[in-house]
């Protein structure tokens, strides 16, 4: 993860040449890799050089590094054909990956991929994996103590056949298709999607439904509950472990698609109907103890849990593209001098975001500095926590290495380029600037150059 921004931001070339040697490594890995208990893996776990079907919560993840590779390596051969064969398995170009229909305008299923889409329930199997000896080996992120535990932490995960909000995160695969090879049926197919998810939200009063059914019907393969849906509104499962519940909705991950949709054409009309959602879900509002309280979920009994920030997903970005300030008043940002103090947590990109617009209106100074001394300092600490580690490679897992990441570009994006932070789902690089060697003839600052962005500002172009 951010490798490659980090090379496109001048970094030395030994750092896109570890990339491109791991990313070969590991579609050969998945590839090889067999299951023999899921059914749909059991000829590989990647085929053409993709996941072979699963949903975009983690298609989005494990294409994070990849979806960045065109910001310095646009003209690289393997990445030419893999952008377009990925773009095409959700334009049916692939007869054996049928995963839209073009007449309801609908990704058929959750689950997608090279094999197209599952068309049945999903069980605890197909989303756990294979079994594994988990206790006094494994560390799973989860915190199951063994396998069973695992297979019950998704027994819930049931209902996936119809479209949902994160299959919106494929269109960052048609959008790279766009501007690496400017041909318009990528961009059209792209828009075409993402128009009916803007029509869905409109008719279900400007809330993004999360089950669209195989008819195209809001809610048709959940009873017509437009809340339905592995991840949709109604999400909560309970945690095995500890008998906790745990709310898993992820509708708002959909807005990287109309993001894409805009990128492409400027148009408001693809931010308005995530404005009007925001506004709704906060209209539910109750008093609690004389403390006001604003949903996340919806179910049968209408809204719940309740929280005491206003509802604001997507707030900073729709701001960051339209830098009206009417958006900006819905990121509810507290400048503070103590954003490193809260940065560490689970909002703590929402504390950076915030501590960066404070300095871009001129109320955080000292933000440039703080900022790289904080990434500086996280860099030194993933060192130390690698030098510690005492696993061994058959004792992990492959998610865990990730948190000994060295490469840090979150302030870098910002102070350079003045954009945000891509996430690791899959998305595009959204930003005002970018950086060229004509020296190196690269991508990147021209060594011995320094830049930093003070100020942001829109309709200059």
């Amino acid at each position: 993860n951010d490798w490659p921004i980090l090379h496109a931001l001048g970094g030395g070339d030994a750092i896109l040449d570890m990339y491109k040697k791991a990313w070969e490594g590991h579609l050969r890995q998945y590839t090889l890799a067999r299951t023999s208990h899921v059914p749909f893996a059991r000829d590989g776990m990647y085929y053409k050089e993709f996941p072979v079907m699963f949903d975009w919560v983690h298609n989005g993840e494990g294409l994070t590094v990849f979806n960045l590779q065109g910001l310095s390596d646009p003209y690289n051969q393997n990445f030419q054909r893999r952008v377009k064969r990925f773009a095409g398995f959700y334009m049916n170009e692939d007869p054996h990956a049928l995963n839209y229909d073009p007449a309801h305008k609908i990704i058929r299923s959750l689950f997608n991929g090279s094999r197209g889409p599952l068309m049945r329930k999903a069980t605890g199997l197909d989303w756990a994996g294979d079994p594994i000896k988990i206790e006094g080996r494994f560390m799973p992120r989860h915190g199951e103590k063994n396998y069973e535990q695992m297979v019950e932490h998704f027994k819930d995960y049931n209902d996936i056949v119809g479209d949902h909000p994160q299959n919106l995160l494929a269109t960052s695969l048609a959008l790279n298709a766009y501007m690496l090879t400017g041909n318009e049926k990528y961009k059209r197919w792209l828009l075409e999607y993402v128009d009916a998810w803007r029509e869905r939200m409109i008719s279900n009063n400007y809330i993004i439904p999360s089950n669209i059914g195989l008819n195209g019907n809001i809610g048709g393969e959940t009873e017509g509950k437009w809340y339905g849906g592995v991840y949709g509104w109604g999400f909560t499962v309970v945690v095995p472990q500890n008998g906790s519940l745990a709310h898993r909705n992820t509708v708002h991950s959909g807005f990287t698609g109309f993001m894409n949709a805009y990128f492409l054409t400027r148009d408001n009309r693809y931010l308005e109907p995530w404005r009007q959602q925001t506004e709704h879900i906060n209209k539910q509002k109750i008093i609690v103890d004389g403390q006001l309280l604003f949903p996340r979920m919806h179910g049968d009994d209408g809204w719940y849990h309740f929280l005491p920030e206003p509802y604001n997903y997507n707030a900073m970005e729709i701001y960051y593209l339209s830098m009206k300030e009417e958006d900006l008043e819905r990121v509810k940002c507290s400048q503070s001098e103590q954003w490193r103090d809260s940065v560490r947590g689970n909002r703590g990109q929402y504390a950076r975001n915030c501590a960066w617009q404070g300095f871009l209106a001129g109320e955080l100074p000292g933000y440039p500095e703080d900022s790289l001394r904080f990434d500086l300092d996280e860099i030194r600490l993933r060192m130390v926590a690698m030098r510690n580690d005492s696993s061994t490679p058959d004792t992990r897992l492959a998610d865990d290495p990730m948190r000994f990441n060295p490469a840090s570009v979150r302030s870098l994006i910002q102070l350079m380029l003045g954009g945000l932070h891509p996430g690791y789902r899959g998305g595009i690089l959204h930003s005002r600037l970018r950086y060229f060697d004509p020296v190196r003839r690269r991508a990147g600052i021209p060594e011995d150059v320094s830049a930093l962005v003070e100020i942001l500002m829109i309709g200059l172009i």
